[in-house]
C-alpha cells in the first residue's frame, strides 16, 4: 500500500517527475500527459457520481478505481523484465476489459436504437458521463500515441476505447433511458 506523508517533495521543481520504474522524465513527457489525462478522466468520473445513485454509483466507483490501475500501468513502461522486478507492476487485463463490455450489452438492451446522431446533454447526469466520455477519448488517443513510440499494454488500449462507449451508452441511460435524448438535426440552423 502506497504510505504519503509528506506531499510536496520538491523534486518535480525542475520540471521532471519519476515514473513507476524510477526514470526521471519531463513533466510534458507524452508518457506523464497520457496518464495526466486518466487521472482527469478520473476526476470528472467523480463529478459525474455527484449525480449518480445506486449500480450507476457503484459502476462508475469501479471505473475510478480501475483508472487508477490503468494510471499504474502506463506509469511504469513494460519492460521484458517485469515479471523480475522487485515489485511486479500493476496491468489493466483483458477481464476489465470484458466486464465493462458485458455492462454496456446490458445497458444497450433496454435503448431503443439511435436514428440520429444525440447531443451532448439532457439530464444533469447525462451531461457529466458525455464529459466523461469526452476526456476519456482525449486519454484514448494519446495512449494510443504513446504505443506508436514506446511500449503500451494493449489492454490500456482496449480499456480506454471501451470506457468511452461506456460513458456513451450510460448518458443515454441517464436520459430517461433514451427518451430523453438530445437529437441532432443536420443543418438545422442553416
Amino acid at each position: 500500500m502506497v504510505v504519503l506523508n509528506k506531499i510536496y517533495t520538491k523534486t518535480g521543481d525542475a520540471g521532471e517527475t519519476a515514473l513507476g520504474s524510477g526514470a526521471r522524465v519531463s513533466k510534458h513527457s507524452l508518457r506523464v500527459t497520457a496518464y495526466g489525462t486518466v487521472d482527469e478522466t478520473n476526476a470528472v468520473i467523480g463529478v459525474a457520481r455527484l449525480h449518480a445513485t445506486g449500480a450507476l454509483d457503484s459502476q462508475l466507483a469501479m471505473i475510478q478505481n480501475d483508472m487508477f490501475d490503468l494510471g499504474a500501468d502506463l506509469c511504469r513502461p513494460e519492460m521484458e523484465k517485469d515479471a523480475e522486478a522487485e515489485y511486479p507492476p500493476l496491468r489493466v487485463t483483458d477481464a476489465q476489459v470484458s466486464r465493462l463490455e458485458s455492462e454496456i450489452d446490458a445497458m444497450n438492451d433496454v435503448l431503443e436504437p439511435l436514428r440520429s446522431f444525440i447531443l451532448p446533454g439532457g439530464s444533469a447526469q447525462a451531461a457529466h458521463l458525455h464529459m466523461c466520455r469526452t476526456v476519456s477519448r482525449r486519454a484514448e488517443r494519446l495512449a494510443v500515441e504513446l504505443a506508436d513510440s514506446e511500449p503500451v499494454n494493449p489492454a490500456v488500449v482496449k480499456y480506454l476505447n471501451r470506457l468511452s462507449d461506456w460513458f456513451f451508452v450510460a448518458a443515454r441511460m441517464a436520459n430517461d433511458e433514451g427518451r430523453a435524448d438530445v437529437l441532432w438535426v443536420p443543418g438545422a440552423n442553416r
